[in-house]
């Protein structure tokens, strides 16, 4: 081929610098190359990360037993928050003295973390007050963290205001040697049988709950099947002569 431009065509230059074949080739290093001791000292560690849905190198087939990844905790929100954030942030404030720990804003959601002492008051100025009026909490839920010592346990409450159509979130702890909570029944009655799961899986205790008992396991159930403590997979299972070990304790196919 020639490099005559066709009738009509712009005839290109190629202005590419083409490397000098003395020059090492990306990804080859000199045998005397010596790495940089102030680029070694910078490179951030590496962080172990879970890899798709399988653990790796145990005989658990679900997918979830001995599974380790970190949870970035939401940081505290600096005030401005913006939109109507700061409002009820001071409102609140106005209304209950120390009302919480710390306020975070994570993906537009606003979250108050308020200490366990504090949540009827908290509660009941977030329901009653005319500048705030959440009137409905729509969920109570529970996590397990074991390794935040003195906070293992978390009662979760997220609340809706209808009047105002805005959403935020509620958060207390309790550690494992006291798991006591105030029950918000009394303030939200839809928050019930709420509490009663939170009980029944985390074995969270809702001081002052009309009927605190389980909900989903039978009465006679020993220990709380969500917490990260508890065995995965249970019992072991028998059936027709063939057992059926735990999740965690079956071979790898």
């Amino acid at each position: 081929m020639t490099d005559e431009k066709l009738p009509g065509e712009e005839k290109t230059i190629d202005t590419r610098v083409t490397a000098d074949e003395s020059a090492p080739k990306a990804g080859l290093e000199r045998e005397d190359a010596q790495p940089d001791p102030e680029l070694v000292s910078a490179a951030p560690a590496p962080v172990p990360t879970r890899r798709g849905m399988w653990s790796e190198g145990t005989g658990d087939t679900s997918g979830y037993s001995r599974i380790v990844r970190e949870v970035a905790r939401p940081v505290p929100a600096t005030p401005p928050l913006g939109s109507w954030y700061d409002g009820v942030r001071n409102r609140l404030a106005s209304l209950v003295e120390n009302p919480y720990l710390k306020v975070t804003l994570e993906h537009d959601e606003l979250t108050f973390y308020v200490p366990r002492e504090k949540l009827t008051a908290v509660m009941q100025a977030l329901r009653d007050d005319a500048q705030l009026r959440f009137e409905f909490c729509a969920s109570v839920s529970g996590v397990h963290y074991p390794d935040d010592g003195g906070a293992e346990l978390h009662a979760v409450y997220h609340l809706a205001s209808m009047t105002h159509n805005r959403r935020l979130r509620v958060e207390t702890t309790c550690p494992d040697t006291d798991p006591h909570v105030p029950s918000v029944v009394a303030t939200y009655p839809a928050a019930d049988w709420h509490e009663r799961e939170t009980w029944d899986m985390f074995g969270i205790i809702f001081d002052g709950h009309p009927h605190l008992t389980r909900i989903l396991m039978p009465d006679d159930w020993v220990g709380h099947p969500q917490r990260k403590d508890y065995p995965l997979g249970g019992i072991p299972i028998e059936y027709k002569g063939t057992t059926v070990p735990p999740v965690d304790q079956r071979r790898s196919y």
